[in-house]
């Protein structure tokens, strides 16, 4: 575990939870009378997180696909994150119609989507699970403060600021994911 190491699985995480480019999101169930539980949501998410970092590998054996296999296929999917945050569409879509508002669809699929869950079994495949654990804990801590302040965070960044944070994490996210399809092809 590298501080490195650390800060590569931070990062990593960061852009494809994109916790600032849902803040729209966020303020949109605020202003539908959702009532936005921050701590709540942010356990909800980490709980799923841990739990996928480690028992992640063992639903992929009884499926009998190994974890370079998985790597590749997840380097797919954050390319087509990236894609999605480079060019304002939306491939995967999230489903509007449910009720609860800080486990559904915050805490799964917003934070810890699809993307995130393939994200941290395609990072075990680079990273020891301590510095995967850290990246979880500090991205769980800023999606938590971001939940807290989205409404002031919205304000001071303008859709503009919003727009140019997507669109750099968007291609940090690509580059990543070519790293990690590279890594792993044969």
């Amino acid at each position: 575990m590298t501080v490195q190491d650390i800060l590569s699985v931070t990062l990593i995480l960061f852009s494809v939870i994109d916790i600032v480019g849902n803040i729209p999101i966020v303020i949109s169930l605020k202003e539908q009378g959702k009532k936005i539980q921050s701590g709540k949501a942010t356990l909800a998410a980490g709980g799923l997180m841990i739990a996928f970092l480690f028992a992640g590998e063992s639903i992929l054996k009884l499926f009998g696909v190994d974890v370079a296999s998985f790597a590749l296929a997840g380097s797919v999917v954050l390319f087509i994150i990236g894609l999605e945050m480079i060019l304002g569409i939306r491939l995967f879509k999230d489903n509007p119609e449910s009720s609860s508002s800080s486990i559904v669809p915050l805490a799964f699929p917003l934070i810890a989507g699809a993307g995130t869950l393939t994200t941290i079994l395609t990072l075990k495949s680079q990273y020891d699970t301590n510095s995967i654990l850290v990246g979880i804990v500090v991205n769980l801590l800023f999606v938590y403060l971001v939940l807290k302040s989205s409404s002031w965070i919205q304000r001071k960044i303008g859709k503009s600021g919003e727009d140019v944070l997507r669109k750099i994490f968007g291609i940090i996210l690509l580059a990543i994911a070519i790293k990690i399809f590279k890594a792993n092809i044969l």
